[in-house]
C-alpha cells in the first residue's frame, strides 16, 4: 500500500492543531482539539483518529507524522526536569553561578539570581585540561571520572549526566574519553557531551546547553516512547519526525539525543508556514503574526525565509527581561514571544489599572466563554463581547460560547473595580492586548533596522486572524494576509519544512592567520555528518543543499555577525571575498563598517537540507451563497458598525469585497473594518488592502444591546 498521507501536529497551550494532506487523493483536512496537558499524546491520537474518519483514511496509509512540542520549554520553565549531575574541569565548578558576571536588572536591589539547573553538590570537578589551541596541557584523570560518576549515580541517584570540559569545543578528546569510562560503568545512563550538543566557544553557554539537554532528556525519552506506542496502537506504521527550533525536521532518534534543539519547535512551525505562504504569493518582506491561546509570536520573513539566530534564552524568571534565563547555544528561528493570547487573563492590579496577561487560562479551565469553569475574563471573552466571534459557530458549533457568563465576569471582575461598564472593559482589554503586540513588533523590527510599513502582515493562529486587522492598523502595514485554515496553519509548517541539519564547530582565528586546511577539514566533517543524518531522515530524497557560514567580528569585539561563505575550498586567496561579505552583513546590521581593522572568525557553520516540501493544498469551495447575514462589530475609530458576515468556505478565488466584513471559518474568524478591501487569491488566502488614509467616524456609533449581537 502506498503511504501518501502526511499529518502535521502542533501542540499549543490551549489547542492542539492538525493538518492532514494527501496529494494523491487531493485531500487537505484540518482539525483542532483542546490540549490535554496531563497527557499530550491523548489529544494527538484523538485528533488524528477523527481526521482519519473524516477522510476515510486507513492508518496504514499515513507515510509520516511531523510533530512539534512545547514539552522542553515547559519543563525548563516549570523546573520539572531530571536530577542531573555534571562532570567539569577542576577549577571551573562554579561556571553556572558566575554566568556572564552581569545583572539582568541593574536597578533592582533585591534581584533574584537565575536558578541553575545543576546544584553545586552535583557538579563534580575532575583533573585534566585542554588549552584554547586544542593542545593537551594536563592528561585527563580517568580515576577521577570513575570516582565522581559512581558517587553521582550510586549515592545521589542522578537520572542523567552532562560532561563539559574546558575548550572541548576545540578538542573533544577528554570528553569522549570520559564518556567511554562512564559507559563502561553505566551503559544505559543518559549522557550529554558539550562538544556534541554545542561545540562553540563561551564556556558558560556551552556548559549550560549541555546541562539543559541532560535535564530534559529523561522526560523527552518517556514522552517519545509513549507517543510512539500510542500511534502504533491506532495502526500507524510510518515515520515520526520532530521539528527543530531552526525550522528543519529531524528523526525521533536525533530528537531523543539532543532534545534541547526542540525547545522552540512549536513556534518554529508557524514561521515556516508563513515563509511557505510568502513564497507562494511573492511577498519578499512579511511579518509573521501567530497568536494562539497563550502567546503571540512575531517573526520577520525576508525573501521567503525566516530570520535565524544562534543563541536562545530559556526559562526566564522574568518573562520579558533579557538575561533572566538560561542562555543556550543552538540555532532557532529569530522571533519574539509575547504573553498575549486568546486565553490571556485581564485583571485589575494593586494600582487600580487593568493588566492583560501574561497569565493565561489555557485549555483548563479556559476563557469564561467556554463554560468549562473559567471565571476570569480573557482576550477571547472580549472578542465575543465586541462581535468578532459568533457564539453559535465557535469550532464550527462544537463549543457554544456563553455570552451571559462573559457579561457577568466583565462586570464583576473588571467593570465594577474600574468604574466602567462591561463593554468599556472589553474595549480596554482589546486596546491593551493590541498595543502590547504592536509595541513589541515595532521594537523587534527596529532592532533590525526595519520599518513595519514596508512589510505585509501575515496573521494566523486561533486569535491571530481575529486581531490581525487591528494590529495591521497600529503598525500601518499596507497589506494583511489571512490564510485558509488560519486557526491551525502552524500545523501546516510541519508539512512544508525540509529535513535539515545544522552543524557548528568553534575555531577562533584571524582571517589573515587562519589555518585554511584545518577550516576545510572542519567543513568536510560537518558535511559528512549532515549527509549521513539526512540519508536516514529523507522524506522523498532529492539533492541536498549546503550552506556555509561563519560567525565573524572585528578583533577586540565581544559579539559576532553571521556571514555567508563562498562555495568551494577556502584559502588565503578568498579573504577579500569573505571580507566583502562581512562588510555587507555588518553594514546591514549597524549601518557602517570600520576600515583597517582585522577580522576574526569565531565559529564555522554548515546547514544542510533536502528540498522543501512544496505541497499543493487541495481546498475547494462549498456551493451556496457566501453571505450569512449581518451583525454589529466594534472597530476602533468607527464604533459599532453593521458588518456583513461571510462563510469562508463559500468565498471563491477572485471575489472582491469591501469592508466592514466578518469572514468566519471553523477554527477562527477575521473581522475587517470599513477601510478595507479584500480579495481571495488562487491559494484561498484573504488578501486585505488597508487604506490608512481613510478618515474614521468621529463618533463611536450606537452600542446595541449585547444580547442582540448574537
Amino acid at each position: 500500500m502506498k503511504r501518501s498521507t502526511r499529518i502535521g501536529v502542533d501542540i499549543g497551550g490551549t489547542f492542539t492543531d492538525f493538518v492532514l494532506h494527501d496529494e494523491s487523493r487531493g485531500i487537505t483536512r484540518i482539525g483542532k482539539r483542546l490540549t490535554t496537558p496531563d497527557a499530550p499524546s491523548r489529544a494527538i491520537v484523538e485528533g488524528i483518529q477523527r481526521l482519519l474518519a473524516e477522510t476515510n483514511t486507513d492508518p496504514a496509509q499515513i507515510g509520516s507524522i511531523v510533530h512539534g512540542t512545547t514539552l522542553i520549554t515547559n519543563t525548563v520553565l516549570e523546573r520539572t526536569g531530571a536530577k542531573v549531575g555534571l562532570l567539569c574541569t577542576e577549577g571551573f565548578r562554579d561556571v553556572l553561578e558566575m554566568g556572564r558576571e552581569s545583572r539582568y536588572d541593574v536597578d533592582d536591589l533585591f534581584l533574584p539570581p537565575v536558578p541553575v539547573i545543576v546544584p553545586r553538590r552535583l557538579r563534580r570537578p575532575v583533573r585534566g585540561r585542554m588549552l584554547a589551541s586544542g593542545v593537551e596541557f594536563e592528561p585527563l584523570d580517568v580515576e577521577d571520572v570513575v570516582r565522581e560518576a559512581r558517587w553521582l549515580v550510586e549515592s545521589e541517584r542522578v537520572e542523567a549526566l552532562a560532561i563539559a570540559f574546558m575548550h572541548a569545543y576545540r578538542n573533544p578528546a577528554h570528553e569522549q574519553r570520559a564518556l567511554e569510562a562512564v559507559r563502561t560503568l553505566y551503559p544505559d545512563l543518559l549522557v550529554t557531551l558539550s562538544s556534541e550538543v554545542a561545540p562553540e566557544i563561551r564556556e558558560y553557554e556551552r556548559t549550560n546547553t549541555a546541562c539543559v539537554n541532560a535535564y530534559v532528556q529523561p522526560r523527552v525519552h518517556a514522552y517519545m516512547s509513549r507517543l510512539t506506542q500510542d500511534l502504533a496502537g491506532i495502526g500507524f506504521a510510518g515515520e515520526l519526525y520532530i521539528m527543530l527550533s531552526g525550522g528543519g525536521i529531524t528523526t525521533i532518534d536525533d530528537a531523543r539525543r539532543f532534545p534541547v534543539r526542540l525547545i522552540e519547535s512549536g513556534p518554529a512551525a508557524g514561521a515556516m508556514a508563513a515563509a511557505f505562504v510568502a513564497r507562494q504569493v511573492g511577498e519578499d518582506r512579511m511579518i509573521s503574526f501567530d497568536m494562539g491561546g497563550t502567546t503571540a509570536k512575531m517573526c520577520l520573513i525576508e525573501d521567503g525565509r525566516p530570520n535565524l539566530k544562534h543563541e536562545f534564552e530559556a526559562g526566564r524568571i522574568r518573562k520579558f527581561k533579557q538575561g533572566s534565563g538560561l542562555p543556550l547555544k543552538l540555532t532557532v528561528i529569530d522571533l519574539i514571544e509575547i504573553g498575549t493570547g486568546g486565553g490571556s487573563i485581564a485583571a485589575v492590579d494593586a494600582n487600580g489599572l487593568m493588566k492583560v496577561g501574561p497569565r493565561s487560562a489555557g485549555s483548563n479551565p479556559g476563557p469564561v466563554a467556554y463554560g468549562l469553569g473559567g471565571a476570569e475574563p480573557t482576550v477571547t471573552d472580549a472578542d465575543l463581547v465586541l462581535g468578532y466571534l459568533n457564539p453559535q459557530f465557535f469550532l464550527g458549533g462544537e463549543l457554544e460560547l456563553s455570552l451571559d457568563a462573559v457579561k457577568t465576569a466583565m462586570r464583576t471582575r473588571l467593570g465594577e473595580p474600574l468604574g466602567v461598564d462591561a463593554m468599556e472593559a472589553a474595549r480596554g482589554i482589546q486596546a491593551i492586548a493590541n498595543e502590547t503586540m504592536a509595541a513589541a513588533t515595532r521594537m523587534h523590527l527596529a532592532e533590525k533596522g526595519k520599518d513595519p510599513r514596508a512589510h505585509a502582515l501575515f496573521a494566523f493562529g486561533g486569535a491571530g486572524a481575529v486581531h490581525g486587522y487591528a494590529l495591521a492598523r497600529l503598525l500601518k502595514v499596507p497589506r494583511l494576509i489571512v490564510p485558509m485554515g488560519a486557526g491551525v496553519i502552524s500545523a501546516l509548517g510541519f508539512l512544508v519544512a525540509a529535513p535539515a541539519v545544522d552543524e557548528v564547530r568553534g575555531y577562533v582565528t584571524r582571517l589573515d592567520g587562519a589555518d585554511w586546511p584545518a577550516v576545510n577539514t572542519l567543513f568536510s566533517r560537518m558535511e559528512a555528518a549532515s549527509r549521513d543524518l539526512l540519508a536516514r531522515a529523507a522524506l522523498g530524497g532529492g539533492e541536498i543543499f549546503i550552506r556555509r557560514q561563519a560567525d565573524m567580528r572585528y578583533v577586540g569585539q565581544g559579539f559576532e555577525v553571521t556571514v555567508d561563505l563562498p562555495a568551494g575550498p577556502l584559502d588565503a586567496a578568498r579573504i577579500p571575498q569573505i571580507r566583502q561579505a562581512f562588510d555587507t552583513a555588518y553594514r546591514e546590521r549597524f549601518g557602517r563598517v570600520v576600515e583597517d581593522v582585522a577580522i576574526e572568525a569565531v565559529s564555522w557553520r554548515l546547514s544542510a537540507c533536502l528540498p522543501e516540501q512544496d505541497i499543493t493544498l487541495a481546498y475547494a469551495c462549498v456551493d451556496g451563497d457566501a453571505l450569512r447575514g449581518e451583525r454589529d462589530v466594534y472597530f476602533d475609530g468607527y464604533g459599532f458598525t453593521k458588518a456583513k458576515v461571510y462563510d469562508r468556505y463559500a468565498l471563491k478565488p477572485g471575489v472582491r469585497i469591501v469592508g466592514p466584513a466578518v469572514v468566519e471559518e471553523r477554527e477562527s474568524s477575521c473581522s475587517l473594518g470599513p477601510d478595507c478591501t479584500f480579495t481571495v487569491d488562487r491559494f484561498f488566502n484573504l488578501v486585505v488592502d488597508i487604506d490608512h488614509g481613510a478618515r474614521p467616524a468621529t463618533t463611536t456609533g450606537a452600542e446595541p444591546a449585547m444580547e442582540e449581537r448574537t
